[in-house]
């Protein structure tokens, strides 16, 4: 089965050193970035047949994007390079903690979408399975593609998978995100968040209470990243707890593109076969855990 991913791709210039503030970076070097872009290559290099619908500017650094999409074996049929739209481009610096920070210049992700929108449904329609997150529903526009992508898988039986990856300096507060999240529960096969989005969107702080609300929202299978204690999954007929290898992190950034990345991997092999979520847990906890060893999010 063949996945669609909906949403950006944009180039992270990292600086490669803990620092406190965007103005003690005195270096940055170019990675391949954005959060659903991050997904899909992660998946394909697990091994999954994928698609990412979305767009850059028809610049260097859109086709520099373009080339390490191919390069990874995503299909770009509906990845559009857009005349006159500027790439957007993130300087990302990283604290003691390895927690990011992002400051975007560009078009931004809504005008991104935008580069899709006239060829969103027949993407829905000639793909498999959908992944959406909330990056794509902070602006009205692009929230509305969103939507009629996600009405339209529904309405085809497509498995949909939904993680929130929150980047709250987008919204008003947690309080719109977590509502917006809670808008798009309901008919999802997986819903992926970490534990402090699970609160966020149920207002449990304990993960088995949270995967519970989830379920009783709606969602068939739920899986909560829990940091360095690992993942769990939960569904009414799946159970689950897996914990990771310790590491030292440089940049949590691509840990949960990386995590979701292999898990639709394992599932699209498998015709969405929900024990197989279980058996991949490993792997994808494998490869979070492996991705905040390196400065790129997935290279």
């Amino acid at each position: 089965m063949r996945t669609l991913c909906l949403g950006e791709a944009i180039v992270d210039l990292v600086c490669r050193r803990p620092v406190a503030s965007l103005v003690e970076a005195d270096a940055f070097a170019p990675f391949f970035g954005g959060a659903s872009a991050n997904v899909a290559v992660a998946c394909a290099r697990a091994g999954g047949q994928v698609a990412l619908a979305g767009g850059a500017g028809a610049d260097a650094w859109g086709g520099w994007l373009h080339e390490r999409l191919e390069a990874a074996g995503v299909d770009t049929e509906w990845f559009a390079l857009v005349e006159g739209l500027r790439t957007p481009v993130a300087f990302v610096t990283v604290d003691e903690h390895a927690e990011p920070m992002f400051t975007i210049y560009g078009e931004g992700i809504e005008a991104t979408i935008e580069a899709v929108a006239g060829r969103l449904e027949e993407a829905v329609d000639q793909t498999d399975a959908l992944f959406i997150g909330s990056n794509t529903l902070v602006g009205e526009r692009e929230r509305a593609l969103t939507l009629a992508a996600r009405e339209r898988a529904l309405a085809l039986g497509h498995p949909i998978v939904f993680d929130p990856n929150f980047r709250l300096h987008r919204w008003s507060g947690a309080g719109a995100a977590a509502a917006e999240a809670r808008g798009l529960l309901e008919g999802c096969f997986l819903v992926k968040c970490n534990q402090r989005e699970a609160a966020f969107i149920t207002g449990e702080s304990d993960p088995d209470a949270a995967a519970a609300g989830l379920l009783a929202a709606g969602v068939r299978h739920v899986v909560i990243t829990r940091g360095a204690a690992g993942a769990m999954l939960r569904s009414r007929g799946l159970r689950r707890d897996v914990r990771c290898a310790p590491v030292q992190a440089v940049n949590t950034t691509g840990a949960g593109d990386a995590f979701v990345g292999v898990l639709l991997a394992r599932m699209g092999q498998t015709d969405f076969y929900p024990p197989a979520l279980a058996a991949g847990l490993p792997d994808a906890v494998a490869a979070a855990t492996q991705a905040v060893t390196r400065w790129g999010a997935v290279e």
